[in-house]
C-alpha cells in the first residue's frame, strides 16, 4: 500500500506531527517503521546540516503541525516577532494564537482526530460558535466562546456513539467538553506546558527575521 502523504510529512521532518489520528499512536505508524526521510536509506539521515536547514526544518515542524499553509503560518508569526515582554514570551504568544483558531479547538476537544480532519469538518458547515455557523477554519476562539455540533450534523458517521467514545477522552484543561450535548467550551487560553510541540522556536523567528 502506497505510504500517505502526511505520513510522509512526519518522515521528513523527523518527528511525529500527528495527522493521521489514532494511526499515529499505533505501531502501524510509518514513523516507527521508517524513521528517515523519504525516499532515504537510514545511512543516509546523518550528515552536517546548515543553520539555514535548521531553522527551515524547524519551521516545516510547526506550521505542518497546525496544519497550515505558508501563506497562513508567516502571519502568525510576524505577528508575535519583536513583542515579547516580561510576562509572555514570543514563543508563548505564538503558541497560544495557533491553539486559539477554531479548527485547533475542534481537534483538542476531540471532535476530529487529527487537525486536517477538524479542519474539513469546520469548512464543511459541522460546528457553530455560541449558537451561530461559523465554516472558517482560523476564526479566533476567545475564553468563554463554545463550540457546538450542529444538530443537523449529529447523526453523521464521525459522530455516532459520541458520548460513549469519549469517556476516557481528557480534553486540555483549558476547554471544557460537555460530551452528552455534544459542546466544548473555551474557558482560558491555552496552557505552553500542557502543548509542547517538538520545535524550536528561536529557529523559527530566527528564519523569518532574515
Amino acid at each position: 500500500m502506497k505510504e500517505n502523504s502526511d505520513c510522509k510529512k512526519c518522515r521528513r521532518v523527523g518527528a511525529k506531527l500527528f495527522l493521521k489520528g489514532e494511526k499515529c499512536e499505533s505501531p502501524k505508524c510509518p514513523m516507527i517503521k521508517k524513521p528517515y526521510a523519504p525516499g532515504q536509506k537510514p545511512k543516509r539521515r546523518k550528515g552536517h546540516v546548515s543553520q539555514y536547514g535548521k531553522e527551515l526544518a524547524e519551521k516545516q515542524k510547526l506550521r505542518r503541525w497546525y496544519n497550515l499553509k505558508e501563506r497562513e503560518f508567516v502571519k502568525y508569526v510576524k505577528s508575535v516577532i519583536g513583542k515579547q515582554t516580561k510576562e509572555e514570551a514570543a514563543g508563548d504568544r505564538l503558541l497560544r494564537r495557533l491553539e486559539a483558531r477554531l479548527d485547533n479547538v475542534v481537534y483538542r476537544a476531540g471532535f476530529a482526530s487529527s487537525r486536517p480532519e477538524a479542519k474539513q469538518m469546520v469548512v464543511y458547515g459541522f460546528f457553530h460558535v455560541n449558537g451561530k455557523p461559523v465554516d472558517r477554519p482560523s476564526y479566533r476562539m476567545k475564553p468563554g466562546d463554545t463550540v457546538s455540533v450542529r444538530p443537523g450534523k449529529k447523526n453523521k458517521r464521525v459522530f455516532e456513539n459520541f458520548e460513549e467514545k469519549m469517556k476516557n477522552f481528557t480534553p486540555p484543561v483549558w476547554i471544557s467538553l460537555d460530551r452528552k450535548n455534544m459542546s466544548a467550551k473555551v474557558t482560558g487560553e491555552a496552557v505552553v506546558e500542557e502543548i509542547a510541540p517538538p520545535v524550536e522556536f528561536s529557529s523559527i523567528f530566527e528564519f523569518y527575521s532574515r
